[in-house]
């Protein structure tokens, strides 16, 4: 299945895709079931009665008419992932564990839902805003101190994720914090695919487009951790509960094409690590995060409007 969450007369509803073209609304096929996709997984059989209400039926609404939102309504836990691609760890030089995951954590305002616009902060805050192209895995069984051999059974399916990242505020002290932080900043959907579409997450890849072309692109079994050790690693320190959420890290960046004069200039880079291939997200931008097998999570990079030259 196919979740989707999106805007109906002044709330968010569920829907579940069938086509690339048309879903069904939950509230429709199985109006006993929870407005909330957290409380559908909260029951222990409510993804599965989900699954029956839609099996047999055709989509009577159309994507194209309603705005997408994010998913998750009120996540206990937002976790995110750095240094988990090889590649990445290559680009930067940066040095992590080749055991433990490199952990830290989001806010849900700070993410948006697909074709949403993501906000870059005024160049007078800071100027180096940068797309990342995530796996996100939604966990949707709880559990405490589960053994890796068992961790996927507590996933309850995936999601693409742009993690943006205001890299001067990342780099303003040890922890990343506020950097990861900037109201919406990153974005993920357009839905969650359930683990028996996606299929092993190992045998996909996942891509990123600025404005048409491929800036990042890597086959996700290149990440240092997988699903398994994360979720398993998680859950030594506390109850994973349904709706926590995980972006398991980004790929480096492609080598520039010789006439792709953009990503060769290294003198409109201003983080701290300049990388050929690499650009900022400027509002105007159009960013795509592809996974295969899952979808395309597309949105519009816009300008802060609350932000009023010299309020600092």
């Amino acid at each position: 299945m196919k979740i989707i969450a999106y805007a109906e007369a002044g709330r968010i509803a569920l829907g579940v895709v069938t086509s690339p073209t048309h879903f069904l609304a939950v509230a429709d096929i199985a109006p006993d079931l929870p407005g909330s996709l957290i409380a559908i997984l909260e029951h222990e059989d409510g993804m599965a009665r989900l699954q029956q209400a839609v099996r047999g039926r055709e989509g009577d609404r159309l994507l194209a008419d309603v705005t997408l939102k994010p998913f998750l309504d009120r996540p206990n836990a937002m976790w995110a992932l750095a240094l988990n691609f090889k590649s990445h760890i290559a680009e930067t030089g940066l040095q992590t564990s080749m055991v433990y995951p490199h952990l830290f954590m989001r806010t849900a305002a700070s993410y948006v839902g697909a074709d949403e616009p993501i906000v870059a902060p005024p160049e007078a805050i800071a100027r180096a805003f940068d797309y990342e192209g995530e796996l996100g895995v939604v966990i949707g069984k709880p559990g405490r101190f589960i053994p890796e051999a068992r961790a996927m059974e507590h996933v309850a399916g995936y999601t693409c994720i742009n993690e943006g990242s205001v890299r001067e505020y990342q780099m303003h002290n040890r922890q990343f914090g506020l950097g990861k932080n900037f109201e919406a900043s990153g974005s993920y959907g357009p839905w969650l695919m359930t683990t028996d579409e996606f299929g092993d997450p190992a045998a996909h890849s996942v891509l990123t487009r600025v404005n048409g072309v491929v800036r990042q692109r890597a086959p996700l079994d290149d990440m240092l951790l997988d699903v398994a050790k994360v979720v398993s690693y998680l859950s030594q320190g506390y109850r994973l509960r349904p709706g926590d959420f995980i972006a398991m890290g980004t790929p480096g960046a492609l080598k520039p094409q010789p006439a792709d004069k953009e990503g060769q200039d290294l003198s409109r880079q201003y983080g701290p690590f300049p990388t050929p291939g690499l650009v900022h997200m400027r509002p105007g931008d159009c960013v795509e995060v592809e996974i295969d097998g899952l979808g395309v999570l597309r949105n519009p990079v816009a300008t802060d409007t609350t932000y009023t030259v010299g309020a600092l």
